[in-house]
């Protein structure tokens, strides 16, 4: 069999790792249900923190909050990129706030197919996504037709 589909040690390196969140994150913000690529982001990033290979450089307020005026988000680095997760906390007592997000910076753009990201990230974290058909499908089944004049009953 083809060694292709299993996770080496190079595949698991943080440039590829941050860019195959970077290319799931991209793909969330236009997804029609975006919960699973939102939750693999961050098991990604967290697993990563909890490794050493990102770091937590502070906080930004956020760009939509939801019930409030103001919120705020944890800003990550992640080799070359610059994520934002939802905090903890114990964020806000241990981390700085950083204010207003600043807009001339950038991610560098990369580009890598959503199913290579989400596959590298799902063997690097161990998540599964869950299978939205439920497991006894019901076959197609012709309509019956009556005879005109025929009981429905």
């Amino acid at each position: 069999m083809n060694s292709q589909g299993k996770t080496t040690p190079a595949n698991t390196t943080i440039e590829n790792l941050s860019r195959a969140i970077f290319t799931v994150n991209r793909h969330a913000k236009t997804a029609t249900n975006p919960k699973f690529l939102y939750y693999l982001k961050r098991q990604a990033i967290l697993k990563m923190l909890k490794e050493g290979k990102a770091k937590k450089l502070g906080l930004h307020f956020s760009e939509n909050p939801r019930f409030s005026k103001q919120q705020s988000d944890v800003l990550v680095k992640c080799g070359e990129y610059l994520f934002h997760i939802p905090p903890c906390k114990h964020d806000f007592e241990n981390l700085t706030h950083l204010g207003e997000l600043d807009y001339s910076t950038r991610n560098p753009n990369y580009r890598m197919p959503l199913t290579h990201a989400k596959n590298l990230l799902q063997k690097y974290t161990g998540v599964k996504e869950e299978s939205k058909q439920p497991p006894g499908k019901k076959k197609y089944s012709k309509p019956v037709f009556k005879k005109l004049g025929d009981s429905f009953f």
